[in-house]
């Protein structure tokens, strides 16, 4: 099968009948985007449909493009990822792109499963109490990145140790410790995350040995960033193909 059927048929299997693209007034464009997106890219590699759409998910609510976000919703859906899988892929965003972007993303996710009949608001995933979420998060990020996250809250400005806690005790303690989503996947999309917001080169390095550390290997990775690459650029991927390259 060449790229322009295989486009055809991933292009059916995401979005059914419905048109998400500009065929009506940019046929042109919409050949280059489909062909290359859903015959190249969506067939490139051993990423299943699941893992395409997450990382895509998370790519899209980085770059703040809703209106493609929304339509990925209903993708995800279709491929057989849950609700609470699509939620906690956003929510895994939250400590990058900030709140903002995040519950603009959380709105698009919401209209698409109120639209398909899914009740609102879904199980909660929490996993800690409000007096472990330091601790928990420590522990959580040590286990991704080794000890030296301890001594770097040791030697942290004590003018500074606050942002430090508040990492350890949000980011990890209260998203990485949820349910829905296992660690390696949430690791894999952090990366997807940082390398789509692009100019982070120093924290997506972590994160590219958070990975290895984690069980997600460099040929992973670059499956990864290749599922990026229609929804942030080359320049951006480049970028982070160089950090995966500088580490592993």
């Amino acid at each position: 099968m060449d790229r322009i059927e295989q486009s055809k048929q991933k292009y059916a299997e995401l979005f059914g009948n419905t048109d998400v693209s500009a065929s009506g007034t940019d046929p042109d464009f919409a050949d280059i985007l489909n062909h290359f997106v859903y015959g190249d890219v969506y067939s490139h590699g051993s990423l299943n449909d699941k893992q395409r759409e997450l990382i895509t998910l998370v790519v899209l609510a980085a770059n703040h493009t809703l209106t493609q976000l929304r339509v990925h919703v209903g993708a995800a859906l279709n491929v057989g990822l849950t609700p609470v899988e699509i939620k906690e892929a956003i929510y895994q965003c939250a400590p990058y792109i900030g709140f903002p972007k995040t519950l603009d993303a959380l709105d698009q996710a919401n209209e698409v499963f109120t639209e398909k009949n899914i009740s609102l608001p879904l199980e909660s995933q929490k996993q800690v109490q409000e007096n472990e979420r330091f601790e928990k998060g420590l522990n959580i990020q040590v286990s991704i990145f080794g000890d030296m996250i301890r001594q770097r809250q040791q030697n942290t400005p004590e003018s500074q140790k606050h942002i430090q806690e508040y990492l350890s005790a949000f980011c990890f303690g209260e998203i990485y410790s949820r349910s829905g989503l296992d660690i390696k996947t949430r690791e894999l999309l952090t990366l997807c995350t940082i390398s789509a917001l692009g100019g982070c080169e120093n924290q997506l390095r972590s994160h590219v040995q958070g990975n290895l550390n984690v069980g997600n290997d460099k040929e992973l990775m670059i499956e990864a960033i290749t599922q990026c690459m229609p929804y942030m650029g080359f320049p951006r991927t480049l970028n982070a193909l160089n950090c995966v390259n500088d580490k592993s």
